[in-house]
């Protein structure tokens, strides 16, 4: 029996709880499985969560650390190359975006409207974002920043499931100039991604660029701004100096070894 996010999402509320029953076909799959068991209680009866069933969430809390742990590895890779390529970059920031919102809705039939009023325009619809990676240029003029989101992604599953919430997506797109899908080689191709969005593939020791990603005029707003300045950006990489040529000087400061 294959079970899916809702069985372990139940499993784990179970395990943290009283064990009172839904009786569900959630619950009805996991008893069937093993990994719960019923206990009598009087007139009632309680849930609690089996050896098996322990051991099940100890091998997905291991699984979930491990995709943390990739995940994280190629964020770090993405930062560092957008560095060494000029860039200033944050991660972890937590973003604000607005999104076209709905228009107004049509009046009633038997309404007066004033045809000389104004149409009122449709409310944006704002959605908060957290980009893996965000960075934009090294530069003072504001037409050279060329704001860039990468969203990194290391299973399928976490890829797909991205693609069926556009909005996230859409947010990403609002807050740059473009936005970039970083896909762990083999995951999926290129051509699944929707085109707004470019396509890196990364592989062991290298950045693919499968498809480059259109760029749109953008300036961040003053929100941005103000999230920026309160989250300090990625530490600069400390690169080994291999452009220095020959050994240090004799009594040259140890600054200079």
């Amino acid at each position: 029996m294959a079970l899916g996010t809702p069985h372990w999402r139940r499993l784990r509320e179970i395990w943290r709880s009283a064990g009172w029953p839904c009786q569900d076909l959630v619950e009805v799959e996991l008893l069937a499985a093993g990994l719960l068991e019923r206990l009598s209680e009087g007139p009632r009866e309680r849930l609690r969560v089996t050896d098996a069933g322990i051991q099940a969430l100890a091998a997905t809390l291991d699984r979930n650390r491990q995709a943390r742990d990739a995940h994280e590895q190629l964020v770090g890779r993405v930062a560092l190359e957008l560095q060494r390529g000029g860039r200033v970059v944050w991660r972890g920031l937590s973003l604000r975006a607005g999104l076209p919102g709905e228009a107004a809705p049509p009046a009633e039939a038997g309404t007066l409207i004033d045809a000389a009023a104004p149409v009122p325009a449709a409310r944006p619809r704002w959605v908060n974002a957290m980009p893996d990676v965000f960075s934009l240029r090294h530069t003072t003029v504001p037409d050279y920043l060329d704001v860039a989101v990468h969203e990194i992604k290391v299973s399928r599953a976490d890829l797909l499931g991205e693609l069926r919430r556009p909005a996230k997506s859409q947010a990403y797109l609002a807050l740059s100039s473009q936005c970039w899908f970083v896909l762990k080689a083999g995951i999926a191709e290129p051509q699944e991604v929707p085109p707004e969005f470019g396509v890196l593939l990364a592989h062991a020791q290298h950045l693919e660029l499968a498809r480059p990603a259109p760029r749109r005029p953008h300036q961040p707003d003053f929100a941005t701004w103000m999230a920026l300045a309160r989250h300090a950006c990625e530490a600069p990489p400390q690169d080994d100096a291999q452009g220095r040529l020959g050994e240090p000087a004799p009594g040259a400061p140890p600054e200079d070894r």
